[in-house]
C-alpha cells in the first residue's frame, strides 16, 4: 500500500522549516505507524488518537527534537533513548539520523516486544528490555520522552555525558538548577502546551556546540 498523501503532506507543512524528508524515510515513518494502530488495539502504547494529531505529537515533535540537537558530526553517536514506549524520540530519530546508533530502553516486556517488531530492518537500532539502572554507560547521548525527568537525570553522566529531553516548562525548571549539568537554552516545541526541547552536558566547562542549523 503506497503512503497517503495526507500523511506525507503533513510531515512536510509542519517540518518544513527545519528539515527534509526522503519519500525512503516517510515510508518507514508510515510503516511504524500502521504497526502502532495494530499494536495499539492489544496493548497501551499511546491514548492519543489515529490521525493528524498522532502524526504531530509523536513523529513531527520527536523529528524537531532531533532536528535541534547540537550536533553537527555526521560520525556514529551512540544514543540511549531512555523507557522508549511505542518509540518515540528512538525510532524517529534512527530515521532521520541513520549514522547513529539508537538503542530504544524499554523495561516493559510487551512493549519491548512491539519495538523489536516495528523495528525491523532498521539497522541502526537495538532494542534493550531491561531498566535504565541496570545500564553502565557506553553512549554518547540520554535521551528521553514521556519519563520523569528526575529519574532521567540519575543516569547522568553514568549512562552517557550529554542529555535530551522533551519535558513541560516546568518540569525543566525543577530540573535546570542541577548544578553538574551545563543547559543550553531551551527550545519551544512549536506545536503549544508549554513544551520545551532541552539538551545539556555534564560538567560546567562543557564543549556543546549551541549552533543549531537545519537538515
Amino acid at each position: 500500500m503506497p503512503v497517503p498523501a495526507w500523511f506525507t503532506e503533513l510531515l512536510q507543512k509542519e517540518l518544513r522549516l527545519w528539515l527534509t524528508l526522503s519519500k525512503d524515510q516517510v515510508r518507514i515513518l508510515w510503516d511504524h505507524y500502521e504497526t502502532l494502530l495494530r499494536w495499539n488495539q492489544k496493548i497501551s502504547l499511546t491514548s492519543i488518537p489515529a490521525g493528524e494529531e498522532m502524526v504531530v505529537r509523536h513523529y513531527c515533535e520527536s523529528l524537531f527534537f532531533v532536528a535541534h540537537m547540537p550536533i553537527k558530526s555526521e560520525a556514529a553517536f551512540l544514543v540511549l533513548d531512555v523507557g522508549s514506549g511505542a518509540g518515540f524520540p528512538g525510532i524517529p530519530m534512527a530515521v532521520l539520523r541513520p549514522a547513529w546508533k539508537i538503542t530504544l530502553l524499554e523495561s516493559n516486556q510487551r512493549k519491548a516486544v512491539f519495538l523489536r517488531e516495528s523495528t525491523r530492518g532498521l539497522s541502526n537500532i537495538a532494542v534493550l528490555a531491561r531498566r535504565a539502572e541496570s545500564i553502565s554507560g557506553g553512549f554518547d547521548w540520554l535521551v528521553s520522552r514521556g519519563v520523569d525527568p528526575a529519574d532521567v537525570m540519575k543516569n547522568v553522566p553514568r549512562v552517557a555525558p550529554s542529555v535530551g529531553l522533551m519535558l513541560g516548562q516546568d518540569d525543566f525548571s525543577t530540573i535546570k538548577s542541577l548544578s553538574d549539568v551545563a543547559w543550553l537554552e531551551s527550545v519551544q516545541l512549536p506545536w503549544g502546551d508549554r513544551r520545551v526541547c532541552v539538551y545539556g552536558k555534564f560538567h560546567v566547562e562543557n564543549d556543546l556546540d549551541v549552533s543549531r542549523g537545519t537538515t
